[in-house]
């Protein structure tokens, strides 16, 4: 683990891939020569939708191949990072609630992570089409 945080870019939109610093919003590192110099020779813009961001305890995550910049962030900046990344998460785990309308796999593990992740009862129950009843014994086992 580090202590800085990571901007990288985004090699694909298969699974999982940060959070695009769009949804952080302005960070002071990026008026820095050392990540404009990055950005102009990686050929992107910070507004790009490719360029995500990853707080200290996830660069572990980040896809091995991919491009990217060590960045020190405040303590206010770290926490947006960390608050869009959970959001990003609970959007993942809608999508699963989606995709799990048509196949019942795993249906009970999917239910535990989608609360563990704080999606709200009546959102997973909207989005899965199951009977809440069900959602109440799935996150007993």
């Amino acid at each position: 683990m580090t202590d800085d945080a990571y901007l990288f870019l985004a090699l694909s939109t298969d699974g999982w891939q940060g959070t695009p610093l769009a949804l952080v919003g302005e960070l002071e590192c990026l008026d820095t020569p050392a990540v404009r110099a990055w950005f102009t020779a990686q050929n992107v813009r910070p507004t790009s939708a490719v360029v995500r961001v990853v707080p200290p305890e996830q660069t572990g995550l980040i896809p091995k191949d991919a491009e990217r910049l060590p960045v020190p962030l405040s303590e206010e900046e770290l926490e947006r990072v960390r608050r869009a990344t959970v959001t990003d998460r609970v959007a993942d785990i809608e999508e699963e609630l989606l995709a799990f309308r048509d196949s019942e796999d795993n249906r009970d593990g999917l239910l535990r992570r989608a609360l563990a992740a704080g999606v709200p009862a009546h959102r997973i129950v909207e989005l899965s089409g199951i009977d809440p009843s069900t959602l109440s014994s799935a996150s007993r086992g």
